[in-house]
């Protein structure tokens, strides 16, 4: 055999090869996570900074969304007020159809009256803390005419934000057929309310809003918020709560803790004190059993690969974004990152090219495979350099100038 027949052979073998550089990640463990149950029929924890999920019962089995819609009212608002085209201060006229609606209702209210003017600050309180079903219809026909047209604002949205197996009919969630929503989808579009608008956000973590007054002894009305979370643990600032008879007691709640925001969904109880103590043992176990680790920060190096004719022996590899997961303290132990690409990487490479890719995976995680950069650029040498690079390659296994 020649030895530019072997040189040819080698080469072949040396681009197919994989090169697999498997880091197992191995700490200490102070503290065995435990698993937990619920009585909740459908149920999910999420960790908003990376989107883990940490314990799920049935999340994608559609139920009713009751009040948990108005979330999605809201992000309507929320996103109209972000983009300028409405004001906190902005008023609407309460319509005779919309007062007539829920005149003597046994839903929740917020009281307002036929003809009254009222700002677009105290219905988003009326809606959020006083979950007002004549709130929600009020901002309806406001930001759309009618609520007809308002819910098909909403489905628009929900299909937008990816919540693809929920359905709306009304802008309040008061039962109407064909209307449905998970607990997946609902975790989501907390995910995104709290992402998408800081700044309102806040809005959630209030515990009391007074408004109008009492017909009867003309004193001011003053609800309290309706989610339990925020008076019985640390941390909870939103988001709200449900109930329908076909649904049973449900809530949306989402809590801050350490620098760790988690979101929990729970449907399906029995009572209100089911529901408040379904969701903090959930979010509790979301605290205590899971932490986010920093697997590479913004633009490390994470190896470096031997170069085919080039004018560097070697490239660096970077990640362009920061990874991080969520894991239990239990399976942390068996994190697994593994980089992959084809050696040698071939000249010319510009910098910011994908050239590998890294694999992680972990007990409970579905795996995630990222892309690997080259972090520099690399031209291709050419004429005796060629032969010279080759050769260098073929007898040291790198080659440059």
């Amino acid at each position: 055999m020649t030895a530019n027949s072997q040189c040819k052979k080698h080469r072949h073998m040396q681009n197919l090869q994989k090169l697999i550089l498997a880091v197992l990640i191995l700490l200490p463990l102070s503290a065995m996570a435990q698993g937990i149950t619920t009585d909740a029929r459908h149920a999910v924890v999420i960790e908003v900074e990376t989107g883990d999920v940490l314990f799920s019962k049935e999340p994608d089995v559609m139920f009713p969304p009751a009040s948990m819609s108005k979330m999605l009212t809201v992000y309507l608002a929320f996103e109209q007020i972000k983009e300028g085209s409405l004001s906190l201060d902005d008023t609407t006229r309460v319509s005779d159809s919309a007062w007539r609606q829920w005149a003597g209702s046994e839903g929740s209210l917020m009281f307002l009256g036929a003809g009254e003017t009222v700002t677009v600050n105290d219905l988003l309180h009326g809606i959020i803390v006083s979950s007002g079903n004549d709130a929600c219809t009020v901002l309806a026909e406001m930001l759309a005419g009618s609520e007809d047209a308002f819910a098909v604002w909403m489905n628009d949205k929900a299909q937008d934000l990816g919540m693809t197996n929920s359905q709306f009919q009304n802008a309040s969630g008061w039962p109407a057929p064909n209307q449905y929503t998970t607990a997946h989808d609902l975790a989501l579009l907390a995910e995104r309310t709290v992402r998408d608008f800081p700044e309102l956000y806040k809005f959630y973590g209030e515990k009391s809003f007074t408004y109008g007054k009492d017909f009867r002894t003309g004193q001011p009305i003053t609800q309290p918020n309706r989610n339990p979370l925020l008076y019985r643990m640390d941390g909870a600032d939103g988001l709200k709560t449900g109930h329908t008879q076909a649904s049973g007691y449900s809530l949306t709640g989402s809590a801050v803790r350490d620098g760790r925001r988690l979101v929990v969904v729970v449907s399906g109880l029995d009572s209100m004190a089911a529901r408040a103590r379904e969701s903090q043992s959930l979010l509790e176990y979301g605290f205590r059993a899971f932490d986010t680790y920093t697997l590479f920060g913004n633009s490390q190096t994470v190896g470096e690969a031997d170069v085919w004719l080039g004018s560097k022996a070697k490239l660096p590899l970077i990640v362009e974004e920061p990874l991080k997961l969520t894991l239990s303290r239990r399976d942390r132990s068996a994190l697994k990152v593994t980089l992959s690409y084809n050696s040698p990487i071939a000249a010319p490479i510009a910098k910011g090219q994908p050239v590998a890719s890294i694999t992680v995976s972990a007990p409970g995680v579905e795996d995630r495979k990222i892309p690997v950069l080259a972090g520099a650029d690399v031209s291709q040498v050419g004429g005796f350099s060629r032969i010279g690079a080759a050769l260098e390659y073929l007898l040291f296994g790198s080659a440059g100038n």
